[in-house]
């Protein structure tokens, strides 16, 4: 998950994606990914099932039309970010210490495996392109005892209440083994920080870049799907849910769809378009805010995935300064 469950389409050795305030099979007709040419508003919105598991919609999944054409990559706007590490947007808010936890299923190898994602939002900061970051910490599970991936991801808001995805640290294992780290921060190898989540998101705006790093591959894009939703999860039910469908407009047919629960977060994840390589489904199970103990143990495994990354990504992540407590 796009850290959170971030977010991204790209399916590192499993699963690559954040999630936080964080994948299932959708019939029907997937929705468009053109830019420049929206498709219509669907006759027909698709409702979530609300059943305790984390299954998609079955109806016509087509986004609304955009207002306006987007631009390829957004501006960061330095010089509006007064206190960018206290992150309280009512989507995505990110409070250190609150650990979520996704569980579901994800198609490797055409094997059907049990899926575990768990975010820590750390108290730990980190200064990139300028902007002062929250550091997020990531582990994913595939299947639920190997790790398959660990991320570390820097998230800031601005002073109108928009959350910014700063860069990535992801690294990808197969058989317990790193086999890929594609690095992104903004500002270093052309890459250009992105948009999280709106300060207020409604159906019919145009879609936004979540981030810009052509050299690893990652132009994802997001677009309000629809608000006012409901859906359940293990972790219970909610109501006024806003969907997010996020896309590469490279993957014309390939959606992930993200279920945000005002004042929790990703609550679910499911997919749209021809996503049978993976066929992903997430949903919520657990929410907790970690005492100073675990907390300080999660602190650690950041710092000792810093470090790493120091070695690993010589030309991105160690060109940056270290990783911090908060000010």
């Amino acid at each position: 998950m796009r850290a959170i469950v971030e977010s991204s389409l790209r399916v590192p050795a499993v699963f690559g994606i954040v999630l936080l305030v964080a994948s299932g099979c959708i019939s029907g007709t997937p929705p468009s990914v053109s830019p420049a040419a929206p498709a219509a508003t669907p006759t027909a919105t698709p409702r979530p099932t609300d059943d305790p598991v984390p299954t998609p919609p079955s109806t016509d999944v087509s986004p609304p039309a955009a207002s306006a054409s987007p631009r390829q990559s957004e501006e960061l706007p330095r010089d509006k970010f007064t206190n960018p590490t206290v992150i309280d947007n009512e989507w995505f808010a990110l409070t250190p210490g609150t650990q979520l936890v996704w569980d579901g299923a994800i198609d490797v190898d055409d094997e059907r495996l049990d899926h575990r994602v768990i975010t820590t939002v750390t108290d730990l900061t980190k200064v990139i392109d300028g902007v002062r970051t929250v550091v997020v910490y990531e582990q994913d599970f595939t299947p639920i005892d190997e790790r398959a991936e660990a991320e570390l991801s820097f998230f800031a808001q601005d002073d109108d209440g928009t959350v910014w995805l700063i860069g990535e640290y992801p690294e990808e294992y197969e058989n317990g083994k790193l086999v890929d780290a594609p690095t992104w921060l903004s500002g270093i190898k052309g890459s250009v920080a992105g948009i999280a989540m709106m300060a207020d998101p409604q159906v019919g705006q145009a879609s936004y870049s979540q981030g810009w790093a052509p050299a690893v591959g990652f132009t994802d894009r997001a677009r309000v799907f629809e608000v006012g939703s409901k859906t359940c999860v293990r972790k219970g039910c909610y109501d006024d849910v806003l969907i997010m469908d996020e896309f590469n407009p490279d993957e014309p047919d390939a959606h992930q769809l993200k279920y945000y629960a005002r004042g929790v977060g990703v609550v679910r994840v499911g997919f749209a378009g021809a996503l049978e390589d993976t066929r992903e489904v997430l949903g919520l199970v657990k929410i907790s805010h970690l005492d100073a103990s675990a907390l300080a143990k999660v602190r650690a495994a950041a710092i000792k995935l810093e470090k790493h990354a120091n070695q690993v990504s010589k030309d991105v992540y160690a060109l940056t300064s270290a990783i911090e407590p908060a000010p």
